[in-house]
């Protein structure tokens, strides 16, 4: 595989982060769900609008130039709320060096933990960051209507922010 190269990110991967996003849902999440009519183009529009809302506070994953992967934390607290790589290249590395340059950031913030969710089904995405040394705070309901509930998983770590001036 190639190197993989982490920068903050730019305006103009908005775009390219939009689509990520919502490959990597299309393929992970949207199967565990009950179709709806609209679903899709309802989850491509609120994705568009996380990349293009979030990119200022987004670092990104290149491949010879070309973004794979982002992570993005809120602007003011210690919260995780998008990590994505594409589909094909998942299992490479590539979420695990996004994120634990994404929980240097914090710790240079003076960050002491960290919060995170993800789709209580999504199995794959609960143990990766189980493998990242999250544990597993609550399970909560996110449900659309009362009757179709969504059930997240809220994981959180422990960082270790930096004390003093960094040289």
């Amino acid at each position: 595989m190639a190197v993989i190269k982490i920068r903050k990110a730019e305006i103009s991967d908005a775009p390219r982060m939009s689509d990520i996003a919502f490959s990597a849902w299309d393929t992970g999440i949207r199967p565990l769900l009950d179709e709806r009519p609209g679903q899709r183009e309802s989850e491509r529009t609120r994705l568009s609008q996380a990349a293009g809302m979030n990119w200022q506070n987004a670092i990104v994953a290149t491949i010879n130039g070309i973004v794979v992967g982002w992570c993005c934390r809120s602007p003011r607290r210690s919260y995780i709320p998008y990590l994505f790589v594409m589909p094909d290249m998942q299992g490479n590395g590539i979420g695990a060096q996004l994120l634990s340059r994404m929980e240097m950031i914090l710790e240079m913030q003076g960050a002491r933990r960290v919060h995170l969710e993800t789709p209580a089904d999504n199995v794959r995405a609960v143990r990766f960051y189980e493998k990242q040394g999250y544990h597993i705070l609550a399970l909560r309901g996110e449900g659309r209507r009362a009757h179709e509930p969504f059930m997240s998983v809220h994981l959180e770590k422990a960082l270790h922010p930096i004390e003093g001036a960094v040289d």
